[in-house]
């Protein structure tokens, strides 16, 4: 099964037909809720992307956190476009509650900070429930690691929420066959080294262990030379990626800086002139919404196995 259009997905009708109360797992809480949210947001643009593969727009009022880092592509800009953005980057509690949601869809790093004025506790008082990001919960409470099965998590616990259950678990069942059809193709060989390059000169901000991509890598046939740094996405030094040469650099496209950009500084300087990667002029390029947990993660890690070892 291939992944379908976000436009054709997000056509589905969001029509409840589920008992409540329902009570999920949020990182380390759970929540409860009486009936499906009515004013809902959510922050950034694959958390977004989530809502909107599930047909809930009608349940929205807006979204947060994703045009202030020039994060909308053609397909997400459709997806979006009769929803306002409340904040251009991460919203203040005055925003939110001056929307008057009753449900927000966030995550630590992905809209909230830990200590921050905007949390699950902060918001809580005016009525507004949050689900947190699985990939994120790594930032307040431990993890074994990061996996595929977190953004499953995720749009299988949106669809409680909302009461359509039913287009979650199908979208689920297609993106594990189409997990399964890619894992058929991968040759027996040993992992390739693969380096995940965000952003930044002095230092890269990198995925870790607990980060999606590792996991994305890992089902393509690779491995994180980073995967033992024990948080989710952070800076390290240049000098370990050097030490550990890898084979092939993913590159994560968003900002200001293009992805071509990217490629030619880690082309240009002498201290990365002998990486594999470099030397081999292997490259793969994946925009944010499929470096971070959302639908077009399967779709990435189809291309990403092919990059890795033809199609």
């Amino acid at each position: 099964m291939k992944s379908l259009p976000l436009a054709a997905l997000a056509i589905a009708s969001a029509a409840p037909a589920f008992a409540y109360p329902v009570t999920v797992q949020s990182c380390d809480r759970e929540i409860t809720f009486d009936a499906p949210p009515a004013r809902a947001a959510s922050n950034d643009v694959n958390l977004t992307e989530m809502m909107l593969v599930l047909g809930l727009t009608d349940r929205m009022v807006g979204y947060t956190g994703i045009s202030g880092w020039n994060k909308l592509d053609a397909e997400m800009r459709a997806g979006v476009a009769e929803l306002p953005e409340l904040s251009e980057r991460y919203p203040s509690r005055e925003i939110l509650v001056g929307a008057d949601l009753d449900f927000w869809f966030a995550g630590w790093n992905y809209g909230m900070r830990v200590g921050g004025e905007v949390t699950p506790e902060t918001l809580a008082p005016f009525g507004i429930a949050v689900y947190e990001l699985t990939e994120s919960c790594i930032h307040i409470m431990p993890r074994k690691g990061a996996a595929i099965e977190d953004m499953f998590t995720d749009i299988r616990n949106l669809g409680l929420i909302f009461g359509v259950s039913d287009r979650a678990e199908t979208l689920i069942a297609g993106w594990q066959d189409e997990l399964a059809e890619i894992a058929a193709t991968l040759p027996a060989r040993e992992p390739l080294r693969v380096f995940v390059y965000d952003s930044g000169e002095e230092t890269p901000f990198t995925a870790g262990r607990y980060a999606i991509p590792t996991a994305m890598i890992e089902a393509a046939g690779g491995r994180n030379i980073m995967d033992d740094v024990e948080t989710s996405w952070t800076r390290v030094a240049w000098e370990p990626v050097v030490e550990r040469n890898p084979e092939v650099v993913v590159i994560v496209n968003y900002g200001e800086v293009s992805a071509e950009q990217k490629i030619a500084f880690l082309k240009s300087n002498p201290a990365f002139a002998s990486l594999d990667a470099v030397v081999n002029d292997r490259f793969v390029v994946l925009d944010y919404v499929e470096a971070t947990p959302g639908p077009r993660n399967i779709r990435a890690i189809r291309a990403l196995a092919a990059a890795f070892h033809g199609p």
